[in-house]
């Protein structure tokens, strides 16, 4: 098989494309680790694998919270910290923007300073300057993290990082569940829908 005896960490692996993902590496031979906050959802990903013939675990984890930021530094692990797009209860998430903010750049300086290699994910100017502040004051090298960002959100913004040095990658939702996912990150937070059109007209407007 293409990835025998290879380890895969997928973070979001207990549903949508991440679990897509975690079973596509698996049929390919990879151990898989499917990550997610949903322990149930996770381990009904790892049923599917092992039924399938690969190999999984499932492990219980939430970049937005410290403990097990630091716990997947310590591992080595390669954190994508996100904000997410869905509306969760308080008991799980921040229900308030600016909380979300503030932890988000709490973790994505922790991350900076001591993970490997991060992905700060966002399309928030103020987050990515914050971000970049931090690398300065911390002398952390462009090519020690990226940001990431998605096709076709802000084109001016991952532009601009690109010339000023910075590694930029782009996420692309891909397989046959592509428009479900996308109108699911719209309608479950209408904000997302304002997101997106500011995002266009500014990068417009630049031009």
């Amino acid at each position: 098989m293409m990835l025998a005896d290879r380890v895969a960490i997928v973070t979001g692996a207990g549903n949508g494309i991440g679990k897509a993902t975690a079973l596509a590496l698996a049929r390919a031979g990879a151990h898989v680790v499917a990550a997610d906050i949903d322990g149930a959802a996770a381990t009904e990903t790892v049923a599917r694998a092992e039924a399938e013939g690969g190999a999984a675990l499932a492990v219980v984890g939430d970049v937005a919270v410290e403990a097990d930021v630091e716990r997947m530094i310590a591992l080595g692990i390669r954190v994508r910290l996100v904000k997410g797009a869905y509306a969760e209860p308080p008991s799980v998430a921040f229900p308030r923007k600016q909380d979300v903010d503030l932890n988000f750049q709490r973790l994505a300086e922790r991350l900076l300073r001591r993970g490997t290699y991060p992905a700060i994910a966002t399309h928030d100017e103020r987050l990515i300057d914050a971000a970049k502040d931090a690398a300065a004051a911390g002398g952390i090298a462009p090519d020690r993290f990226e940001f990431q960002m998605l096709y076709g959100i802000r084109r001016d913004l991952q532009a601009r990082l690109r010339r000023e040095g910075y590694r930029v990658r782009v996420y692309v939702p891909f397989g046959e569940e592509w428009y479900p996912y996308f109108m699911r990150r719209l309608a479950e937070r209408p904000a997302n829908v304002k997101f997106v059109l500011s995002s266009v007209l500014r990068e417009r407007g630049g031009r």
